[in-house]
């Protein structure tokens, strides 16, 4: 019975934590003078890397750049990663896991140190909207495909 158990998968999230965090704000003090009208740009992107066996690191990147008037008010680049075990996964499995299901679990903790960081910068807080990762990994997956069938 032992066997059956421990040939069970097993998702196991090791440490969360911050890896890179940068705020510019370029145009300070002069930007809270206008009239706040932003415009928010937010870039995505994950990696992962197999540390051990079943034990890897993603990495979740994110960048959002706010404009308001046209001018670069502030910009903000954190990295957010997380150490995951992920045992007895079958193998279809590990790269849905990696590229979406952990970056959906790392964004939250991603989201707050950015709320933090306008916060402290002085600006009114923007709306992060969640982030449909298991769509941004099939289309990932989909563009990878496209990509291979052309250099065939």
């Amino acid at each position: 019975m032992e066997n059956t158990q421990n040939s069970q998968p097993n998702f196991v999230v090791q440490k969360i934590y911050t890896k890179d965090i940068s705020f510019e704000a370029p145009s300070t003090p002069d930007v809270f003078k206008a009239q706040w009208q932003p415009e928010a740009n937010v870039n995505v992107d994950t990696t992962s890397s197999k540390l051990d066996n079943d034990v890897y690191e993603v990495e979740l990147s994110l960048t959002v750049t706010v404009k308001n008037n046209d001018k670069n008010a502030y910009l903000i680049e954190v990295s957010q990663a997380g150490i995951f075990t992920l045992q007895n996964m079958p193998e279809d499995q590990i790269a849905p896991m990696l590229g979406a299901f952990c970056p959906t679990t790392l964004f939250p903790y991603a989201k707050e140190t950015i709320d933090s960081l306008i916060n402290r910068g002085g600006f009114p807080q923007i709306n992060l909207a969640p982030i449909n990762f298991d769509a941004l990994y099939m289309q990932r997956l989909a563009q990878q495909q496209s990509g291979e069938q052309t250099q065939h």
